[in-house]
C-alpha cells in the first residue's frame, strides 16, 4: 500500500494547534528571568518539542483513535478520507512519539520528563483503555495541563538549568492550566454530533450547549481573576491592570458568545483565547524582576 503524501501528514499533525504549547513554553522562558542570550538553541529545541513534536504527536494519536468519529464530523480529514491510508496514521503517531523522546533528551532530565509526561497524557487522552476524552472533565483537564502548565514549567526549568521554577511561576502555570480547561471545552462544540453518536461525553454533550458554554466562560475567567489579585499582592499593579483589562474585553466577548454558543464557539475561541494568552505573557513578565530569587 502506498504511503501518505506529505501534505496529508502535515494536515494530520495540525500545525494550527501547536501555537498554545509553544506560547506557554515561551511564557515559562520569560518567567524564568534568565537572559535569553546564549540559550537560543535551547529555546528553539524547546519550542519545537512543545509544538511540532509533542503536540503534533497528540494530534496524530487523536486522529487515529478518533477516525470513526471524524468520519461523521469531518470526513475530509486525512484518515477517514483515505489520504492517510491503512494503518499509516498509527505508524506516524508511534514514530512521532519516538522522535519526540529522542529530541527531549537534549533538554536534560526536566525536558525529557516533561515530554514523557505530555506524551503519556496524549496517548491516555485518545487511546483505549483510558481514553480520557470520553469524559469531558478528565479529558479537558489532561489537555489543559499539557497545553499550558506543563509547557510553561518546562520553559522555566530548562532556562534555569533544570532548577525547580519558583512558587509564583508554578502558581501562575497552574492557574492558566485551569483556565485552559475552558478553552478545551470551546473546541468540543465543533464535534457534538459525532461525539453524541459515538459515546464521547464532552461537556457540550453532557451539559448541553448553553450550560457547557457557561462552564467554559467561568473556567476561563475565574483563574484570571485570581491572577489579577496575585499580581496586586505581589506589587505588580501595572501588570494587574493589564490582565484585568484583557479579562474585561474577554467578558464582553463572552456575553456575545453566550447568546448563541453553538455557532459562535469558533469565533470566541479565535478572539477570546487570543486575549487570554496575551494575559499569560503579561503575567510572565511580571515575574522577571523577582525570578532570580526563585520566589
Amino acid at each position: 500500500m502506498a504511503g501518505p503524501q506529505l501534505s496529508a501528514v502535515a494536515q494530520l499533525l495540525k500545525p494550527i494547534t501547536w501555537f498554545p504549547p509553544m506560547w506557554a513554553f515561551g511564557c515559562g522562558v520569560v518567567a524564568s528571568g534568565v537572559p535569553r542570550e546564549g540559550h537560543w538553541a535551547t529555546i528553539a529545541v524547546g519550542v519545537a518539542l512543545a509544538g511540532p513534536l509533542v503536540c503534533g504527536t497528540s494530534q496524530a494519536v487523536n486522529d487515529w483513535f478518533d477516525r470513526h468519529v471524524d468520519a461523521i464530523n469531518e470526513p475530509n480529514r486525512p484518515i477517514p478520507s483515505g489520504r492517510v491510508p491503512g494503518r499509516w496514521g498509527l505508524y506516524i503517531a508511534i514514530g512521532w512519539t519516538a522522535l519526540s523522546l529522542v529530541v527531549a533528551t537534549t533538554l536534560g532530565p526536566w525536558g525529557f520528563g516533561a515530554a514523557g509526561l505530555g506524551l503519556a497524557l496524549a496517548w491516555a487522552y485518545s487511546a483505549p483503555p483510558l481514553r480520557l476524552k470520553t469524559n469531558g472533565w478528565w479529558g479537558n483537564s489532561a489537555c489543559a495541563v499539557c497545553y499550558e502548565g506543563l509547557a510553561w514549567v518546562t520553559g522555566a526549568a530548562v532556562m534555569a538549568g533544570g532548577a525547580m521554577p519558583g512558587a509564583r511561576s508554578l502558581l501562575l502555570a497552574a492557574l492558566y492550566s485551569a483556565g485552559a480547561h475552558g478553552i478545551m471545552t470551546l473546541n468540543d462544540f465543533k464535534s457534538i454530533a459525532g461525539d453524541r453518536q459515538t459515546g464521547i461525553a464532552s461537556l457540550p454533550v453532557r451539559l448541553g450547549e448553553q450550560n457547557a458554554a457557561r462552564v467554559a466562560c467561568v473556567m476561563m475567567a475565574a483563574p484570571q481573576v485570581l491572577v489579577v489579585l496575585l499580581l496586586i499582592a505581589w506589587q505588580r499593579p501595572g501588570h494587574a491592570i493589564a490582565v484585568a483589562l484583557l479579562l474585561l474585553l474577554q467578558a464582553l466577548l463572552m456575553d456575545r458568545f453566550l447568546e448563541n454558543p453553538g455557532s459562535r464557539a469558533t469565533w470566541y475561541s479565535g478572539n477570546g483565547v487570543t486575549l487570554y494568552v496575551i494575559g499569560m505573557l503579561v503575567s510572565a513578565f511580571a515575574l522577571r524582576p523577582i525570578a532570580g530569587a526563585h520566589a
